[in-house]
């Protein structure tokens, strides 16, 4: 580990998952692309612990701090389709101890399949507590709440710990990406492959922001570019460049990220978060139908849509690897809108 990275070394941690994941060569969507080569993608949809994903690194570090404190547990506000909740409930579950969730109102679907499939059937059955917030947009709000059912149990005599949703708090859950920028770069090292750009989704700012600080707490220049799931790109560059600011505040370590590192692109973000769009279902289709990754509307659909863009603007030469941050779940929650959608792009498929 770079001697600027030793800080991580010190901090509570407990190990949720399978590392490394795998990095894979994507030769037919390359070809699809009429590229040749130059396409990679990162497995994160295969860190383990139900169904896996981006947040099980998130969460050893948030499980490392809740333990150290003697938390019994843990409680966090999401989507009602949230990826980082399910993954919550996981954690608790196999460490033995209790789970709240707090479901807000992000995306305006009332479907049963999306308030009764995916990931809140895995919420249920890891059994979790379930609640409900009625504003997605109210991030401080949702957190305001969470504390007070937090408070809540802690007059019953059990001892929570709330993982936030809003930005201001230490940003242990980035801390996962800061290590995983060295898995990633050892990776392509022992390939003797070199690599150009990374491609990630932008939302929290967790993955993006300890991702593009690990590179260059590393001494890599790798471009990392940040595609936007949840809001503007002009909002969630002043959230990623303060993210990077928080980690090296918690690492206690110099800031290695200039504002000119963050880049991001909002150009598959309409008609919103969680929201299916055109360029979307084509890379949802082409994953499945070329690489066999099963991709979902909300995040890993975009960020490939993303990849598929700048694989347009780029050479073979150029090689980009594609984070994928898994979400599987929450595919089945968007089962009727795919179904259509992939009829009319295949009517006789």
């Amino acid at each position: 580990m770079s001697d600027r990275l030793k800080p991580l070394e010190g901090l509570p941690r407990t190990r949720l998952g399978h590392y490394p994941t795998p990095l894979e060569a994507m030769p037919r969507l390359a070809a699809e692309l009429g590229r040749g080569g130059g396409l990679y993608v990162k497995r994160d949809d295969c860190t383990g612990l139900a169904f896996g994903g981006n947040k099980v690194r998130q969460l050893e570090f948030y499980f490392g701090e809740a333990l150290s404190e003697g938390a019994d547990t843990v409680l966090i506000t999401g989507a009602v389709q949230s990826n980082f909740a399910r993954s919550t409930a996981a954690a608790a579950a196999r460490l033995g101890m209790a789970c709240h969730i707090q479901l807000e109102e992000r995306v305006a679907k009332s479907d049963p399949e999306y308030r009764r499939s995916g990931n809140v059937l895995l919420d249920r059955m890891l059994g979790a507590t379930l609640h409900s917030y009625p504003d997605g947009e109210d991030e401080a709000g949702a957190d305001r709440r969470l504390r007070e059912i937090a408070a809540e149990l802690k007059s019953q005599g059990r001892r929570p710990y709330v993982i936030p949703l809003a930005p201001g708090h230490k940003p242990l859950g980035a801390l996962g990406y800061v290590d995983a920028a060295r898995e990633i770069v050892g990776q392509f090292e022992a390939l003797s492959q070199r690599i150009d750009e990374i491609v990630v989704a932008s939302g929290s700012g967790a993955t993006h922001g300890g991702l593009l600080f690990g590179l260059r707490a590393l001494g890599s220049a790798i471009r990392v570019t940040g595609i936007c799931v949840r809001r503007a790109a002009d909002n969630q560059r002043a959230r990623i460049i303060a993210r990077c600011r928080e980690i090296a505040d918690l690492l206690e370590i110099a800031n290695v990220v200039d504002d000119a590192d963050v880049i991001l692109d909002d150009s598959f973000l309409a008609p919103g978060y969680g929201r299916l769009n055109e360029a979307t279902l084509h890379a949802i289709d082409l994953a499945a139908r070329c690489e066999a990754l099963i991709l979902d509307p909300v995040y890993t659909g975009k960020v490939l849509a993303g990849t598929i863009a700048r694989a347009g603007e780029t050479g073979p030469d150029h090689n980009i690897l594609f984070l994928h941050s898994g979400g599987t779940p929450a595919t089945f929650a968007y089962s009727a809108a795919l179904t259509e959608a992939l009829a009319a792009l295949h009517p006789q498929g």
